[in-house]
């Protein structure tokens, strides 16, 4: 194992030396995009690849004057595999970025790859706050938890909301949500009852839903990642838990517009905090929804917004550098101000992570159709993670 990480090292190191002259000679740069197109989070890979060639599809297939290839691999959220395929398309394909990775321990497989070939890496989907300090070259289009869970916590503690119990997937971004919401929900009053975690791989709610009841909160707060919200809605229907006066508050991960409308009458009324739901009002989110379901029979979720703009942030950046890669394509990523279909969209120079709006939601019908009906707002939220 030694001498195979050593080989590794010695390949990366080298390729990083020539990366430059070889991607200057070259007629195309390759993008490495990451997914998990099958697997327990398929729908996370499903929005982020549609969304890219949505991008492509819109904005044409060069940039800084040269052809974009798109090389996209399933890693079927297996972080094993994701740093194999890290390793293949930086080292055989030569790509000028990696991108997707669409949960954290995909992401932090490959920090290191990123830190010794010096390739930008672009985190589409991944939210847990310390993503950015794994390397140098991660910078961020997607979102963290503890913007996502702050802000409903404020929201909570200023709305009747004394007693909680929070329910997270235990793993990195369920972490950060779990001490983020309470750390603010504490620190404005509030008293957190019990802190329960279910596993990221095959969840069964019903016992910890049964904990909730008995605990009798004045309401639940609950971060899932996409892909596991029906499931959980479905069974917090059945355990009668809004029956019981129980009140749902939760990141917009649960009410993931991707599994939305199958979650039914359950869902309604639940407040959730979010950076993008298919129902924001804005002209551009309008357009981007429209040539999105156009192009696919499903709606776009926060998961696709993350792809759509982490394209976004490549091509400007290979623009800039006339499509050099390292870190001159590092570089031109940071610091980057743009009106994205969630909002106005700042790339920390110094964090290399996003700085968006996080919008208050209800789950409302409208025209037959379930959606996140956004009803407050707070501007310009830097991850909470990085505030010292």
């Amino acid at each position: 194992m030694t001498r195979r990480l050593t080989l590794i090292t010695l390949a990366l190191s080298a390729l990083a030396f020539g990366a430059g002259s070889a991607q200057a000679q070259s007629d195309t740069v390759k993008i490495g995009v990451i997914l998990p197109m099958t697997g327990q989070s398929a729908s996370t890979g499903k929005q982020i690849d549609a969304a890219i060639k949505l991008w492509v599809a819109q904005n044409g297939s060069k940039a800084g004057g040269k052809k974009v290839e798109v090389i996209l691999k399933d890693d079927a959220g297996v972080a094993d595999t994701t740093r194999r395929l890290a390793q293949e398309l930086v080292v055989n394909d030569k790509v000028v970025a990696l991108a997707g990775f669409g949960l954290t321990p995909l992401a932090l497989a490959t920090a290191p790859i990123a830190t010794q070939s010096k390739t930008p890496l672009v985190v589409m989907a991944a939210a847990t706050s310390m993503i950015t300090e794994a390397s140098p070259y991660i910078v961020r289009t997607s979102f963290t938890l503890p913007q996502a869970a702050v802000s409903i916590a404020e929201w909570a503690a200023k709305n009747k909301v004394k007693k909680v119990v929070t329910l997270v997937a235990d793993y990195g971004p369920g972490n950060d949500a779990e001490k983020y919401f309470a750390d603010r929900f504490v620190l404005n009053g509030g008293t957190v009852a019990e802190k329960l975690r279910t596993p990221l791989r095959s969840p069964d709610f019903a016992p910890v839903l049964q904990k909730v009841r008995d605990a009798a909160p004045d309401a639940l707060f609950v971060f899932l990642p996409s892909g596991q919200g029906a499931q959980f809605m479905k069974q917090f229907g059945e355990r009668g838990l809004a029956k019981a006066g129980i009140k749902l508050i939760a990141t917009g991960d649960v009410t993931d517009d991707d599994q939305l409308n199958d979650m039914g009458d359950v869902a309604l009324g639940v407040v959730n905090s979010h950076h993008y739901s298919a129902a924001h009002p804005s002209p551009a989110n309008k357009k981007y929804v429209e040539a999105f379901e156009a192009a696919n029979k499903f709606r776009p979720n926060f998961m696709s917004v993350g792809g759509y703009d982490g394209m976004r942030v490549i091509y400007n950046a290979l623009n800039t550098t006339k499509g050099a890669g390292g870190d001159a394509l590092l570089a031109a990523m940071k610091g980057q101000i743009f009106e994205s279909p969630r909002g106005p969209v700042l790339i920390d120079a110094q964090t290399r992570d996003i700085v968006q709006d996080i919008y208050i939601r209800k789950v409302e019908r409208v025209n037959g159709q379930l959606y996140n009906i956004e009803f407050d707002v707070q501007k310009g939220v830097k991850d909470p993670g990085k505030l010292k």
